[in-house]
């Protein structure tokens, strides 16, 4: 991120409350429950190895072996993380024979992660 490293926040000196502006927020504000389903959402995307999966996945379905591989991780490690994905419902997966293969559930996922990336190279 392209942040000053010693810079300060400024703090508002003021001591007026703005009530039309509050009372508007209030209104816009998502319930507390969304506040904390999002807020356990964006924790799935706060470990470093739960992206790299993500990322592995994207595009081409993959196996644990494969994802195991590539990252260079044991399965047991992959699978423990693609057992958080899928709960999440971030992931999904096909059975070919004995073989399970992992992919994106859907654009959105793409898409959050391309959002995330555009900002941290702003």
């Amino acid at each position: 991120m392209k942040k000053e490293i010693n810079s300060i926040t400024p703090a508002c000196e003021c001591e007026e409350v703005h009530a039309d502006i509050v009372a508007h927020k209030r209104e816009r504000m998502p319930d507390e429950e969304m506040i904390y389903d999002l807020a356990d959402f964006f924790k799935i995307f706060g470990d470093s190895t739960r992206m790299s999966i993500l990322y592995a996945i994207d595009g081409e379905p993959m196996c644990v072996c494969d994802i195991a591989e590539l990252l260079g991780m044991t399965k047991s490690a992959v699978s423990h993380q693609l057992k958080i994905l899928r709960q999440s419902d971030l992931i999904t997966y096909k059975k070919s024979g004995k073989n399970v293969f992992y992919s994106l559930a859907d654009d959105h996922v793409r898409d959050i992660i391309k959002l995330a990336e555009a900002h941290i190279n702003e």
